[in-house]
């Protein structure tokens, strides 16, 4: 049965945060909404950041008594989470946050125009990632469960076995199986579905248009969009975490240091140990 992972990055559209081993917060990168505005959090168990083709992001933390903090962009209420309770996982998606109850239950807050926020009659959850337009759950079981738009069939995850990781990006969605192969649905113009002959990973991540995977020795892989070099990550190593932005992508190495590739327009990449 896959178990509640918690993550100690992330990376939104244009700024990436850090949870430190104290459980202070980090985030570098575009801060027009506010969304690097951690630097007085404490006590932090997991972070997630909003990503989105189009910015407008978002930064949440998760605190160890299950409640859940927020900074950045609110015009859709997405940063609404201060009542929430009994959370062991959060997910940021384009102006909604999405929040896993320690019941298997599912909460969200947040722009609801493609009904990615109706998960209140999920059960059974123990993951869960956001995409744009798109929500989806990873049950106990091992199956998926999605909520939103489905235009680009990022939502045909029906068959789906044996998962243990999901993430979602932009119009697409992967899945972590347990024997260490990926799947992948939706849009694919980039090639950011080309996960067919993945083997021996162990985390994935999907950013806007790329699919980032983390093998089971410590190295990384991406395919998909590389206009900015986003998938320029062969040469990392000892990597323990990943994360995927719009154009960057983040690696946590053992020693807590951050490595990164692709834009840094905006400071995004600008973490140093």
């Amino acid at each position: 049965m896959p178990t509640v992972s918690l993550a100690p990055i992330a990376a939104g559209y244009r700024h990436s945060v850090l949870l430190l081993p104290d459980g202070t917060v980090r985030a570098c990168g575009e801060n027009t909404y506010g969304q690097c505005e951690v630097s007085g959090w404490c006590d932090i168990v997991a972070v997630a950041a909003g990503n989105a083709h189009t910015g407008n992001s978002h930064t949440v933390g998760l605190r160890p008594d299950g409640t859940v903090i927020a900074a950045g962009w609110n015009k859709h209420d997405q940063c609404n989470v201060g009542d929430w309770h009994d959370i062991v996982a959060v997910a940021a998606g384009w102006r909604r946050t999405v929040g896993l109850k320690a019941d298997g239950t599912v909460v969200a807050a947040g722009r609801n125009n493609e009904g990615q926020c109706e998960v209140g009659g999920w059960t059974d959850i123990v993951a869960l990632t956001a995409g744009d337009w798109h929500t989806v759950g990873l049950r106990g079981d091992g199956a998926a469960i999605t909520a939103g738009n489905n235009r680009y069939g990022q939502r045909n995850v029906n068959g789906w076995q044996e998962l243990t990781r999901i993430a979602a990006g932009y119009l697409h969605t992967a899945g972590l199986r347990a024997d260490g192969t990926v799947v992948a649905v939706g849009l694919n113009k980039r090639g950011q579905c080309g996960v067919g002959g993945w083997r021996t990973m162990k985390a994935i991540a999907a950013g806007s248009h790329h699919t980032v995977g983390l093998q089971s020795d410590g190295t990384v892989t991406a395919v998909g969009w590389n206009d900015y070099g986003q998938c320029e990550v062969s040469g990392w190593t000892d990597i323990v975490a990943i994360a995927a932005g719009c154009t960057h992508t983040l690696g946590l190495q053992a020693d807590g240091t951050v490595v990164a590739a692709g834009s840094n327009a905006y400071g995004q990449c600008d973490f140093k140990k």
